[in-house]
């Protein structure tokens, strides 16, 4: 059956229709800031995929935040004018089509499990690393969800008490050190204190426009600050794994998120920086760290296997 997967993100709606395994069709669209224009551009990504492939009979959702067994987006910190919203009941209701909703880690767990890099792991941890930080878990072959649907929300596990204000209300959360926003705000710092002209010269000139994509550039080509950086985020990247690692004792952990775009420059600083702090490392087997195969569209093809799959859906 074609279905269509759609993975919102903190900057990007993304949608595929997957056909048999394929990307056959692709659309997205600016991540919009409130729950009904999030509705409305649920509606268009679907119905422009529909415009392209007529018979695509179901659609899989997948959001960031806590995302409930009835597919209300009950919360997400990095969307902070969607709250309490019923996703699959609005989208259904607008579509006629039946609509399942998940988190988007889960969705991603899904889709590199069926077809990706953890087409051979029962126990698994999927990272995503993009403005925030999610995590897909399967267990002894099992996706885990938790009673209510909620598991895997990583990225606000406390990594330094009393640290960076996080826009979940706390402080010290793992995605403001590890994530893509915590590398473009380590960036920005660097260039407002003027010891990053790389990185401001590819923001235009403007130091408070620096981004993780910025710093990833300038380590790609060499910048000894940029690369600095890097090493930096890679150390906080392995504290999360580690404290995952001791939890849940997964035999892999694959990256994805918009950073698994950038596997040259930081797949080897988090291994080097796992190896570093993975606790009694000498009585463990090793646990491979890979990157996603799916790149940016693994949250969007999962979705699309949930939604194929018979998943529940509140239609």
């Amino acid at each position: 059956m074609r279905a269509i997967g759609i993975d919102v993100g903190g900057t990007k709606v993304l949608g595929v229709v997957v056909d048999d395994g394929e990307v056959v069709a692709e659309h997205r669209v600016p991540t919009p800031t409130t729950g009904h224009a999030l509705i409305a551009s649920l509606v268009l990504v679907v119905r422009e995929l529909r415009g392209v492939v007529a018979d695509a009979a179901a659609v899989g959702i997948g959001l960031p935040g806590l995302v409930d067994r009835h597919g209300i987006l009950r919360y997400a910190p990095n969307l902070p004018g969607v709250v309490e919203l019923p996703v699959a009941r609005e989208v259904a209701g607008a579509l006629g089509l039946p609509v399942a909703v998940d988190n988007d880690a889960t969705c991603a767990l899904r889709a590199e499990h069926a077809m990706g890099a953890a087409r051979a792991a029962r126990d698994v941890v999927l990272v995503t690393l993009g403005t925030g930080i999610g995590a897909g878990l399967q267990m002894d072959g099992v996706v885990v969800r938790g009673a209510n649907g909620f598991a895997g929300e990583a990225g606000h596990m406390v990594v330094e008490v009393d640290g960076i204000p996080c826009p979940c209300g706390r402080r010290g959360c793992w995605e403001r050190y590890a994530s893509g926003s915590g590398l473009g705000r380590r960036g920005r710092e660097e260039g407002e204190a003027g010891r990053a002209p790389a990185l401001v010269a590819l923001a235009g000139g403007d130091p408070l426009a620096v981004r993780g994509e910025h710093v990833t550039v300038a380590a790609r080509q060499g910048d000894e600050v940029a690369l600095a950086l890097v090493d930096e985020m890679a150390d906080w990247t392995a504290v999360g794994l580690v404290n995952l690692l001791q939890l849940l004792d997964p035999g892999m952990f694959v990256v994805a998120g918009g950073l698994a775009e950038a596997a040259d420059v930081l797949l080897g600083p988090v291994s080097a920086a796992y190896r570093r702090r993975a606790v009694s490392a000498e009585h463990r087997p090793p646990v491979d760290i890979v990157m996603a195969e799916l790149g940016e569209r693994a949250g969007a093809i999962g979705a699309a296997i949930f939604a194929a799959t018979g998943a529940e859906s509140a239609s």
